[in-house]
Formats: structure tokens, C-alpha cells, sequence
């Protein structure tokens, strides 16, 4: 595994962290398209419309590291 790989990563859960820290992801997991079902007894959450921004901005992270 190449060590610039394991640099950009720690970098990245850091800045991650600052951003939870600060409230600046409370718009995750809002998005239009998650779906939330909350029953009596159930509560479901399938954020689909988050993982899909999750994917693409990691696939442009990849690319970019691969150029």
C-alpha cells in the first residue's frame, strides 16, 4: 500500500471530524430522497440520496489521485 494513500486518508477522516465537530455536515442524511420510516416500534433509515453524493465525490477523489 503506498504510504501517500494512508496520508490522504488520515487527512481527510481529519478534516471529516472538524467539519462533524462544527455542525457543518448536519445537512447529511436530509437530503431529498433519504427515506425515513418511523413506527411505534421501528425506526428506518435508508439514505440513499447521501450515499450517492458519498459515491460520486469519492470516485472524483480516486481519479484524481490516480492521475
Amino acid at each position: 500500500m503506498n504510504g501517500n494513500l494512508l496520508i490522504y486518508l488520515g487527512i481527510g477522516l481529519i478534516v471529516a471530524g472538524i467539519a462533524y465537530r462544527y455542525g457543518l455536515l448536519d445537512w447529511f442524511g436530509n437530503l431529498p430522497g433519504d427515506i425515513t420510516y418511523k413506527g411505534e416500534h421501528t425506526f428506518v433509515f435508508i439514505p440513499i440520496t447521501s450515499m450517492l453524493l458519498v459515491s460520486i465525490l469519492f470516485s472524483i477523489v480516486m481519479w484524481l489521485l490516480n492521475r
